[in-house]
This record gives C-alpha cells, sequence and structure tokens, in this order.
C-alpha cells in the first residue's frame, strides 16, 4: 500500500488492484477543426495537458497497471446517439457530419482517435463509449470486475463532463477514485477548479485529488 498525500486526505494506493483510466483524449476533441473547436471552445486549453497524461501514462506502464482509455465515439447510422445529444445548440459542425477528421465522433474516423502521444499499446484496453460516463452501454463493469480492480486513477477531458461523470459512475459503483489534478482539462478553467473542489469535498464525496507527480512517485516500482 503506497500512501498519496491527495486531498482532502491520503490516498491508500494498492497498485495489485488498480487502473489507470485515461478519459476522451481524442483528436475530435483536442485537435483544431474536431468537435470540440466546431462548439466554438478553445482547444489548446486541453491540448495543455498531452505532456502530464503522458508523464501518468509512462508511470503506470511502468509498475505494470491496468490502463484503460476511452474514446466517446458513435456508431455510423448514429442509432446510438438519441437527438436530444446531436441536436442541441448551433455548433458549426454536429456530431456525425464531415469534418477536417472524417465524420464528427464516429467510431473508426480519424478525429475520433486517440492523439498519438497517447495511443494505446497492445494490452491496453480502449473503450467506446456512447455517452459521456464510460460505464453506460460498455463492458467497463465486467472488464474491471474481471481483474479485480477496487481502485481507480483518472486523467483526461473533459474535467466537468465526462471525467466527473465517469467517477460518480465508479462511486456509486464502489470504486475508489483519485483524479489527477494536472492531467485532466475543460474549455472553461473555472468548470475545472469547481469539479476538483466538489469531488474532494465532504470528506471525498465522490473521490481524492493529487497532481502527478505524487501519483507517479507512488506508482514507481520497488525493487
Amino acid at each position: 500500500m503506497n500512501m498519496i498525500a491527495a486531498e482532502p486526505f491520503d490516498f491508500p494506493l494498492d497498485p495489485a488492484c488498480a487502473a489507470l483510466i485515461i478519459i476522451d483524449m481524442q483528436r475530435d476533441f483536442l485537435e483544431p477543426g474536431g468537435f470540440g473547436a466546431a462548439l466554438g471552445n478553445d482547444v489548446s486549453l486541453v491540448q495543455a495537458i498531452v505532456p502530464t497524461v503522458r508523464a501518468l501514462l509512462d508511470a503506470a506502464r511502468a509498475c505494470g497497471l491496468t490502463i484503460i482509455h476511452t474514446r466517446e465515439c458513435h456508431r455510423p447510422d448514429l442509432s446510438d446517439c438519441p437527438s436530444a445529444k446531436r441536436d442541441r445548440g448551433n455548433p458549426a459542425l454536429r456530431i456525425g457530419d464531415p469534418g477536417p477528421m472524417g465524420r464528427i465522433l464516429i467510431a473508426g474516423e480519424p478525429g475520433a482517435e486517440i492523439v498519438p502521444e497517447l495511443a494505446a499499446l497492445p494490452g491496453e484496453h480502449v473503450i467506446d463509449k456512447p455517452g459521456k460516463g464510460a460505464f453506460y452501454a460498455t463492458g467497463l463493469g465486467d472488464l474491471l470486475a474481471e481483474g479485480g480492480i477496487t481502485q481507480l486513477i483518472f486523467a483526461g477531458v473533459t474535467t466537468e463532463v465526462c471525467v466527473q461523470t465517469t467517477m460518480r459512475e465508479a462511486n456509486d459503483r464502489g470504486f475508489d477514485c483519485l483524479l489527477a489534478e494536472d492531467a485532466t482539462a475543460s474549455y472553461f478553467p473555472e468548470f475545472r477548479r469547481a469539479t476538483l473542489e466538489m469531488i474532494r469535498a465532504q470528506g471525498a464525496i465522490v473521490g481524492w485529488t493529487a497532481p502527478v507527480e505524487l501519483i507517479a512517485s507512488a506508482l514507481k516500482p520497488e525493487f
């Protein structure tokens, strides 16, 4: 058991029963011309965390942690994309529309892929999810149960939407959740800050938070 000086109190990390979940670090969210930009967002705000996410990923790989990547994307016929999701607002491009990186948020299209710096290696799990939470309509729950996983370390985007939704789903299922503070981002920095406060409020009501440096240090293999 490795203690991490997390907020609101120390997190007892057990690498043998922990997994790293990296949420939606996809081209459609991080690169110009993707869905994030089509919504009018400054994608540089989420691009900025790629190095810290990579540092956390490298630490997890070095200690043999279970690693799970998620991608938010839909079937080409949009049968798993409700109109309440596709038709909201007035974006320049909607889910399924042709864009500079293929059809927006469609499985198999270039824009739905994870950015190259964080691409999954053989043996790492990739979960395609049609919703904001990674447990909804996916096999994530079964995967974690089969691996004996009870602790989840989170990184990715966006903090207040897909990351927080998945953490809350995990919390309801009994997992201990730790969010890497500097490996998560939002198009709205104030939303990220508020989400970190909500997650760790009232004695870690949803989970803990800690910087990548401390998490990576706790993951270093012991020789």
